[in-house]
């Protein structure tokens, strides 16, 4: 088939959207992908096995998608390009990458007479109830929560086929009355064909230090700052705690590091590339998930999850549903209440005084991504889904 693939954002990179290509491409498909550039990339490149058409994008028309549902200019861009781009050649499916283009997927599908995918990365509307811009006074006015989630119900409705990323998020799409039989999960899992195999430190014995480590964006949901109270409890134990990455909360959680005197414990390094995040995940012995449980995190598939377990790193993370069910199932770390700054402190002193816990943990997370977690497995139902739409 020849897939018209969808991105509002710049392109590469995306992990995600570059696996799904991949799988695709070998299978024998054909995939193309519309994405903007505020950037001035090139508009047409051939990467690889993806034909990528990059449209430029003003700024004022990219910030006018906060308010997409209130006036059409961002979705009157696309549809123009999209348009455009149907006039030089046929498509035999448009796939659309999450749920703020999904109106314009669905005219064009019906106009072309082709499959409407939706590819929903996200639990949207519920990622806008956290975001700070949509937080602002402004933020409220141009975007509506009621009305987001009217979107959603309507366009997963029409969509042909819909992808998600974790069972969790399977079961909120069916209660807004979608089959089952139309939705295909494709996890967020390792491909074991591009990432960098660094070899791990040493196990952790209960003479070392215990080096925790974080690594991603630095928000507030993302629950670091309960992480921090919680080593409040531990100083006088042999802990440390590497924070790797960059957002609007860092200021936030090293003034909290400041108030609680944890700077001998706590090292902030800021944004790493890719790589090296992963060379310092292999230089720790446990690594953390310690976000906010709400509707959007409990229906979530951290990318960091399999990262970890793939580098043999046990896991300490927080009781967001979907992340607590793949830990209990893989056998490959510990759970804590989210908001319970003790609770952390407890499972890591645990730790502390059992450290032979960890091996096992280890072990259970490298043969998990090995047999189960990993593009070569997780892709084939995004093959299955392409499958379904040929077999009619």
């Amino acid at each position: 088939m020849k897939i018209l693939m969808v991105l509002d954002h710049e392109f590469p990179p995306d992990i995600r959207v570059e696996n799904e290509i991949e799988v695709l491409s070998k299978a024998g498909h054909e995939v193309f992908l519309a994405c903007f550039t505020l950037k001035n990339k090139k508009k047409n490149e051939l990467t690889g096995t993806v034909h990528i058409y990059r449209k430029p994008i003003s700024p004022f028309i990219y910030k006018t998608s906060v308010g997409a549902l209130k006036a059409p200019i961002y979705f009157n861009f696309w549809r123009k390009y999209l348009h455009n781009l149907f006039k030089e050649q046929s498509f035999d499916a448009i796939h659309i990458h999450d749920l703020p283009l999904a109106k314009v997927g669905y005219e064009i599908s019906r106009k072309y007479g082709i499959p409407f995918i939706l590819d929903l990365h996200e639990n949207w509307p519920h990622l806008l109830r956290d975001a700070k811009h949509t937080n602002t006074f402004l933020g409220k006015i141009l975007s509506s929560n009621r009305q987001w989630d009217k979107y959603e119900k309507k366009y997963t409705n029409k969509a042909d086929r819909i992808i998600t990323v974790v069972d969790e998020m399977k079961n909120r799409i069916i209660n807004l009355g979608n089959p089952k039989n139309k939705i295909f999960v494709v996890q967020n899992s390792i491909n074991l064909n591009n990432i960098e195999k660094t070899k791990p430190k040493n196990s952790y014995s209960a003479n070392d230090e215990l080096i925790l480590m974080y690594a991603g964006g630095i928000t507030a949901p993302r629950g670091i700052q309960y992480v921090i109270e919680g080593l409040s409890y531990l100083k006088n134990r042999k802990v440390k705690l590497w924070v790797v990455g960059d957002g609007i909360y860092k200021q936030e959680l090293m003034n909290l590091t400041s108030r609680l005197k944890l700077e001998n414990t706590i090292h902030f390094f800021g944004f790493k590339p890719f790589n090296e995040t992963m060379k310092l995940v292999a230089k720790s012995d446990v690594a953390l998930i310690p976000h906010v449980r709400s509707i959007q995190n409990d229906n979530s598939s951290p990318n960091k999850l399999f990262q970890y377990m793939y580098y043999g790193k046990p896991v300490i993370a927080s009781n967001c549903l979907s992340v607590e069910r793949i830990v209990k199932e893989e056998k490959v770390g510990f759970i804590y209440e989210y908001n319970n700054p003790k609770a952390f402190a407890n499972t890591v002193e645990k730790i502390l005084d059992n450290p032979d816990y960890l091996i096992n943990l280890s072990n259970n997370g490298i043969k998990s991504i090995q047999e189960k977690y990993n593009w070569d497995k997780t892709g084939q139902e995004l093959l299955f889904l392409y499958n379904s739409l040929q077999n009619g």
